[in-house]
């Protein structure tokens, strides 16, 4: 089997589940319970004085 085609089989399934899981993971990230004070605490670092 070429390498291309190895390739191209891969993706076209285990690749596809990974980046699926990963998307979601990064959705459940951003939207879990207590996420919003994280950000808004994160978004004022810049302007905090030293």
């Amino acid at each position: 089997m070429e390498t291309y085609t190895a390739m191209r089989h891969f993706a076209d399934s285990w690749g596809l589940l990974a980046m699926t899981l990963f998307f979601l993971g990064v959705v459940f990230f951003i939207f879990r319970p207590g996420a919003k004070n994280a950000a808004a605490q994160a978004s004022v670092i810049p302007l905090k004085e030293d």
